[in-house]
């Protein structure tokens, strides 16, 4: 019976992970080099290199029994190697396997070379989806497994592990490699404390790392991999979670004054009832910012809910607080917009405001920057200029973030910097599912909103091909004659022969001079001098322009409740989110909404993405189907610095898991903030290499 190596030893092991892939035995420099290809170079990288699917030889049907429809693994021997030329540019590779039941093909197109891979008799496993095509069952470019003869322990109820691989190297010797890795550095020591594996019923890490690469059976594998993404969600919640206490909890924050004569003022002057979602927002962020450390977090709400408001009772919390809020937009449009809505409000009040933006005057600029230093300016709103050097405050107590998803997470640090363990208020409109942002946002607490203020029904979406867009056109002549305003967007700014979309530029003077000529047609892209945005959106605001053809500038927070309709040309070029921001822009006042989506869709994905536009008008369920549809990479986007990838962990599939591991993460560091405790230092050392670019911002508190 072999023993266990000691603790030392195994957390040795560990540490060796970080070891070149050269360290393994069988891999000579061509095969290190072949692995590189796939971003494989250390020992760790070829351990977390998990198959992508499995060939269960242990449960195999006969080819008389496999059904047409199924995902199938069929064995048998090579009967017949054909390629045949039906047509002049279609080549056909047929490979027949047969065993003592029946007959099925393997069928490749225009992939002669395959016939090079098989030999007549050899005994081979085909794996796919199973067709009945021209009176006979086939699988379209199968996976192939060669096995070896009948009888022969290593082929005998087998579960066989398929990797990713390359040129130069086959699933087989990537299999070879991976046992290698395995038996010599796969003994390592469990940074799981076993409380927390008890509770969720997970194995020990060293069986997940063997069973998820070579399982006995097919449910051994899937509790590895249960194993493994409870690890990866849980290292980084417990980033999450240390870096929220850094921001928390050892730092002494401001105990905000929530009961104020402006906050009082305020509530008794709207003009409007705050919706149930509201009050409820409002509540969690003033709660938070009577406390006395640092607020931190996330207004998470659907187009049109109205996070404004919301935001703007924080703002008068600063005032009767003594201190400053500074309020930062990702565009100069929705910058002014902000000082032109909440401005109004805080003057109302009583509250000194400013803004500031790329194109404040010289002048401007200087006189706003005193006041701001000299903390006359209780509120400053901005773009990307706040976070300039020159800006400083007085007493910066609160800072608010818009759309920060356009701002990378060092920006959003460096506003609230500015302040000494400011509040942090985080707003965003693009609706994200539950399980993406508990991943992404994990730092911060989160407030929702779902239903809008206004009594409007909602904006009706209709999609038509490009030669059918006579009743989009029709349908802004119509609003227009009423007295309201239209938008038509452009996925491009100047015309591109290589994708052949519409572009903003020439678009608008098509329908100046062809469609619209008795209207009054603006252009508007992020390519104009800042002063001529501001004159073409003030032009359109105050109702002096009829139609507006702009680039997606108008996605984010515009607000025009007179703007009734909309035309999207080149639809199927835009994201399902980004499309549902768009469908924001409308129906924001007292008439109903319309929007046009003109798409030539081709793809599948495209036309799902669509239909689910069509079919819906709730943020948060378009944000799961747009998860499903596109998959987690594009979703998430750019990557905040510092963040791992996500190898084992599914945000559509794993949504228990993720929920379990931030509760055990923030329950971990309430009990021990530094993971100091003896039974949490193997986490300790498991999150630092994790996260190591990061570490230093956590670890410096």
């Amino acid at each position: 019976m072999t023993t266990r190596p000691p603790l030392r030893e195994r957390i040795c092991r560990l540490a060796a992970h970080g070891d070149p892939v050269t360290e393994v035995r069988l891999v000579d420099r061509a095969r290190a080099e072949a692995l590189g290809r796939m971003d494989i170079h250390t020992v760790g990288d070829l351990i977390a290199h998990l198959p992508f699917r499995y060939i269960d030889l242990s449960s195999v049907a006969t080819l008389a029994d496999v059904r047409a429809g199924s995902d199938a693994t069929c064995v048998g021997r090579i009967h017949e190697i054909r390629v045949k030329k039906p047509k002049p540019r279609l080549t056909v590779t047929e490979v027949s396997i047969v065993d003592d039941t029946g007959v099925l093909l393997g069928v490749w197109f225009n992939q002669p070379w395959v016939k090079q891979k098989f030999l007549q008799g050899e005994r081979v496993a085909f794996a796919g989806r199973v067709e009945f095509d021209y009176g006979l069952k086939r699988i379209v470019a199968p996976f192939v497994e060669k096995l070896g003869e009948e009888g022969d322990p290593s082929a005998a109820g087998r579960i066989l592990p398929v990797h990713h691989t390359v040129d130069g190297l086959s699933t087989g010797w990537v299999r070879r490699l991976v046992a290698c890795a395995l038996e010599d550095y796969g003994d390592v020591c469990d940074h799981l404390p076993w409380s927390v594996r008890s509770r969720h019923d997970l194995i020990p890490l060293s069986r997940a790392l063997r069973d998820v690469h070579f399982p006995p059976d097919l449910a051994a594998a899937r509790a590895a991999r249960r194993r493994l993404a409870y690890d990866e969600l849980l290292l980084l919640q417990l980033y999450m979670a240390l870096r929220r206490y850094a921001l928390t909890r050892e730092r002494a924050g401001i105990a905000h004054r929530t009961d104020g004569p402006f906050f009082t003022r305020l509530v008794s002057r709207l003009e409007v009832v705050p919706t149930a979602d509201q009050e409820r927002a409002i509540r969690e962020i003033i709660d938070d910012m009577a406390r006395p450390e640092p607020m931190n977090r996330l207004l998470l709400g659907d187009v049109g809910t109205g996070k404004t408001l919301v935001a703007t009772h924080a703002l008068a919390a600063v005032a009767d607080s003594g201190g400053q809020a500074a309020m930062m937009a990702p565009t100069e449009v929705l910058a002014r917009q902000y000082a032109a809505r909440v401005g109004p409000l805080l003057d109302d009040i009583g509250v000194f405001w400013a803004l500031l933006t790329g194109s404040t005057t010289a002048a401007t600029r200087r006189e706003v920057l005193a006041r701001v230093r000299d903390g006359e300016v209780q509120v400053l709103f901005g773009t990307h200029a706040l976070l300039e050097e020159a800006v400083a405050f007085e007493r910066l107590t609160l800072a608010i973030v818009d759309e920060q998803h356009r701002f990378g997470v060092n920006q959003r640090l460096g506003l609230r910097a500015k302040g000494a363990a400011s509040d942090l208020l985080v707003m965003t409109a693009t609706p994200i599912p539950r399980s993406l942002a508990l991943t992404l946002y994990g730092d911060l607490a989160t407030s929702y909103l779902r239903v809008r203020p206004n009594t409007a029904p909602p904006t009706v979406t209709t999609l038509v091909k490009p030669h059918q867009a006579a009743p989009a056109y029709e349908a802004v002549r119509t609003a227009v004659a009423a007295g309201r305003q239209a938008y038509v967007i452009c996925s491009l700014v100047d015309e591109s022969d290589v994708t052949g979309a519409k572009a903003a530029t020439r678009e608008a003077k098509r329908l100046a001079t062809q469609v619209f000529p008795d209207l009054r047609v603006g252009l508007l892209t992020g390519r104009m001098l800042p002063a001529d945005k501001v004159r073409t959106m003030e032009a359109f605001v105050s109702g002096d322009l009829d139609v507006l053809v702009s680039t997606t500038v108008v996605e984010v927070g515009v607000d025009v409740p007179n703007a009734t309709i909309m035309i999207v040309e080149n639809a199927e070029r835009f994201g399902l989110a980004q499309l549902h921001q768009l469908r924001g822009r409308v129906g924001r006042g007292e008439h109903p909404g319309e929007m046009w989506l003109v798409a030539d869709a081709r793809s599948q994905e495209s036309r799902e993405r669509l239909a689910a536009l069509v079919g819906s008008t709730d943020g948060f369920e378009l944000a799961e189907r747009d998860l499903r549809l596109r998959g987690e990479g594009h979703v998430l986007g750019d990557k905040q610095h510092g963040f791992a990838d996500l190898r084992v962990a599914s945000l559509l599939d794993d949504l228990d898991l993720v929920e379990a591991a931030r509760h055990d993460a923030f329950e971990i560091v309430a009990a021990s903030p530094r993971l100091s405790d003896d039974e949490y230092l193997p986490l300790l050392a498991a999150v630092r290499v994790a996260y190591e670019r990061a570490w230093e911002w956590v670890s410096s508190g």
